[in-house]
């Protein structure tokens, strides 16, 4: 709102006094022929310009009422405050004053809009340095930002502006902005509930009272916006609750004289509560009505909900989708007894015609070949339409981690009402990188890395990996090509080679070197749409040699084996119906496997691991992930034990986190107390994956909050819960263009003394738990 300014609103009468003054003929004129036309009084404005509006030409007729159109047009320029035809013999001479240009425009105190803000709103209403100056736009100026103001929150917003004149015509705008204080909701008023308590329902809504964390929170800010979505959110809450004749009267919003406390005031009429009578279900598409009826889950004489009764339109729509009825539709027909207050429904259901699926369309694919796609579709073409066969193809080409979005959308065939087809649109992602930097991870520290990466070669799916790491404990240099489908029934193959250098010195664990040379085989073998069998061999041999701190429990087994040559091989059944490699929403993975080196071997041994995780949306992009790892190991024949090298480990960022890395477990007999890890190891997790604030819509970062718990025995200790550690915290985590990024902070909730604790673990480079 402006205040008054003595200034500012004696120019304006006197530019209105001028206009009035101008705008008529001041000398009669007798009708004559202009001869000669000539201007007086512009300073800036060229007399070309005159010429251009003036409505009259040379050899043209004037006279009172030509001259009147004539004033009006020059008037309509903006240009002028002052305009006066005269005649001298057959010359028409016009006088004009210009109105004065803006010779710079300042503005002050606003903080909650931006300067750009402010930049825009000069531009849009015309009031920027060197334009003409007007009054009327400087109102518009005011009005643009007391609403951008408004749009905030901030009623009692005033705009105060100020137009100084200067000398050569011109003029200086000033603009003072006292944003005043964001208007809060003092209180909300629910009229007419009878049922339920006005905390509830308040609760339940999207704007809130102001509180005292308000200035934290944004609480009790008003949006009309807001009260339109709340008014459904009060009848859907309502409908949910069986009363079916819920009615929102009307919404009032008042405010305080001072503009900055909001009252709120919604009148109801809650109607009678229902429950639910009988349920009817058409037969149709080759489904009986009770194997419908099945899918619904709306229980006689429980209260009436209208999302439950959403739901089971879906879930029978959903279901004959599967069969091929792609445009089923399920109307739900009420039947009200009003003295029993209890409703019954019909669900009519017109399942359409059969469709089939001309053809598939994919775009978007510019470096990945059409084929790499194709061959994870469910969905054939000039098959009959399956919702359930798109939707695993969808999840199946997210899976490949080659795209960052996935979108398939249906089109019907224009001509033909049973077919549709399918157009597949997909957003490629960076599959393929040179890097080479530093790394860091709570359990090797800082990691020097050279990596060649191609997930996606050449477009064909399948996989090159050229990595070298150097950390203070461990140097590894790593080949593997991975061919995913080297059948056309999807059997996996890949190659690898790795050389492995360890020197344990510098980390939690007991002290010893190794070399190792190994090679191998991998392959996937699909048993099902989600099983696969796992079968790898590989073949290493190992150098073993003890340090000046080696414990006595490695030195006794590094005497026997120092140098030793292996055949492992790997067997493994998995069960994966996870959404997304990254951050599934749903599905779970499950996965047994054993490893066991061959009879004959220098080291005769095996290991047998169970893992398994689990997802579910609690809310909307609000995950609950579950994960557990047990794991066993021994050796057999004249070898008794595991070999040390092989032991589990836990603590970490992978692990138990809050405790430093690979440190939980039984410990060395020397002075050292170092980790020695052990044959048997338990670890369990529990995780809420929430969007970062700000980001809701980014894919690859989540905030956490994760409760973990785990424990390593050795080979002379059994399994004891007792013995378990437990950690609880939060955690950042990034699937960034260099890696993954991970950040956490855990408090240990029942470390003993000798435990080794970091709260704060930072990984980049390593794969997400």
């Amino acid at each position: 709102m402006k205040k008054n300014c003595p200034a500012r609103d004696l120019l304006a009468a006197l530019l209105v006094v001028m206009a009035l003054a101008g705008s008529s003929v001041t000398h009669a004129l007798e009708s004559f022929t202009v001869e000669d036309i000539r201007v007086e009084g512009v300073q800036k404005i060229d007399p070309g310009t005159v010429f251009n509006y003036l409505p009259v030409k040379v050899g043209d007729l004037i006279d009172d009422g030509i001259a009147r159109e004539a004033i009006k047009a020059l008037y309509a320029t903006g240009f002028f405050q002052d305009i006066e035809l005269r005649q001298e013999g057959t010359v028409l001479i016009v006088v004009v004053v210009e109105r004065p240009s803006i010779a710079r425009v300042e503005y002050s105190g606003n903080k909650d809009i931006r300067d750009k803000a402010i930049d825009d709103a000069l531009a849009q209403t015309g009031v920027t340095e060197g334009r003409i100056f007007s009054e009327r736009q400087l109102e518009q100026l005011t009005q643009v930002i007391q609403e951008r103001y408004f749009s905030r929150g901030r009623y009692s917003a005033e705009v105060e502006a100020v137009a100084t004149p200067l000398d050569l015509n011109r003029v200086a705008v000033t603009l003072e902005i006292d944003e005043g204080r964001v208007a809060r909701i003092k209180k909300i008023n629910i009229i007419g509930n009878e049922s339920f308590s006005e905390s509830d329902l308040i609760d339940a809504m999207l704007l809130s009272e102001e509180s005292w964390h308000s200035f934290i929170t944004q609480s009790g800010q008003y949006s009309s916006e807001k009260l339109q979505a709340d008014v459904e959110i009060l009848r859907s809450y309502y409908l949910d609750r069986g009363f079916m004749k819920f009615e929102v009267l009307s919404t009032d919003v008042s405010i305080s004289q001072n503009k900055q406390d909001i009252f709120l005031a919604v009148s109801i009429s809650e109607g009678d509560r229902y429950t639910v009578g009988g349920i009817t279900v058409e037969a149709a598409a080759g489904f009986s009505p009770a194997e419908l009826l099945a899918l619904v889950e709306m229980p006689r004489g429980e209260a009436f909900s209208q999302r439950a009764l959403v739901a089971a339109r879906l879930a029978i729509e959903d279901r004959l989708a599967e069969n091929g009825y792609a445009f089923a539709n399920v109307n739900a027909i009420p039947d009200l007894d009003k003295e029993l207050k209890e409703v019954s429904f019909l669900l009519a259901v017109d399942p359409g015609p059969l469709v089939y699926v001309r053809q598939i369309n994919i775009q978007g694919n510019e470096i990945t070949r059409d084929e790499v796609i194709r061959r994870e579709i469910r969905q054939l073409e000039a098959s009959v339409y399956s919702a359930a066969d798109i939707r695993r193809s969808r999840q199946r080409i997210q899976r490949l981690g080659f795209f960052d979005e996935v979108a398939i959308d249906t089109a019907i065939v224009p001509g033909a009402v049973d077919q549709v087809d399918l157009n597949i649109a997909v957003t490629e992602r960076s599959t393929g990188n040179f890097m080479f930097g530093i790394g860091y991870s709570d359990a090797d520290g800082a990691l020097f890395q050279t990596e060649i990466v191609r997930e996606n070669l050449f477009g064909t799916g399948r996989g090159l990996k050229f990595k070298f790491d150097y950390s203070k404990v461990e140097q590894v240099f790593d080949i593997e090509y991975r061919n995913p489908y080297q059948t056309p029934e999807g059997i996996s193959q890949a190659l690898f080679l790795r050389k492995d250098a360890i020197d344990t010195e510098q980390s939690a664990n007991a002290d010893y070197t190794s070399d190792t040379l190994g090679a191998g085989i991998r392959y996937r073998i699909p048993i099902s749409e989600y099983n696969a069998l796992n079968l790898s061999a590989a073949f290493e041999q190992i150098a073993l040699s003890e340090t000046e701190s080696t414990p006595a429990e490695y030195i006794s087994f590094i005497d026997r084996f120092p140098d030793n040559t292996n055949v492992n091989l790997t067997l493994g059944v998995s069960k994966d119906t996870r959404d997304s490699i990254f951050f599934p929403a749903e599905g779970y993975l499950r996965r047994i496997s054993v490893q066991a080196a061959v009879p004959g071997s220098d080291l005769e041994y095996f290991k047998m691991s169970l893992r398994g995780s689990w997802h579910r949306e609690l809310l909307e992009s609000v995950v609950l992930g579950l994960r557990g790892d047990l794991g066993y190991g021994a050796g057999y024949r004249d070898q008794q034990e595991l070999p040390f090298f092989k032991n589990y480990f836990a603590g970490g960022a992978n692990s138990v986190r809050g405790h430093d890395a690979r440190s939980l477990g039984p410990r060395s007999s020397n002075s050292n107390n170092d980790a020695l890890g052990g044959n048997k190891r338990l670890v369990g997790n529990a995780e809420v994956l929430v969007p970062v604030p700000g980001m809701v819509d980014s894919p690859d970062k989540r905030l956490s909050l994760f409760f973990d718990g785990g424990q390593v025995f050795g080979n002379d200790q059994s399994f004891d819960i007792s013995d378990l550690r437990f950690s609880a915290g939060v955690g950042f985590h990034w699937f960034s263009p260099v890696g993954p990024i991970s950040l956490t902070y855990a408090l240990p909730l029942n470390d003993e003394p000798g435990d080794d604790v970091e709260k704060f673990q930072f990984t980049l480079g390593a794969v997400f738990r």
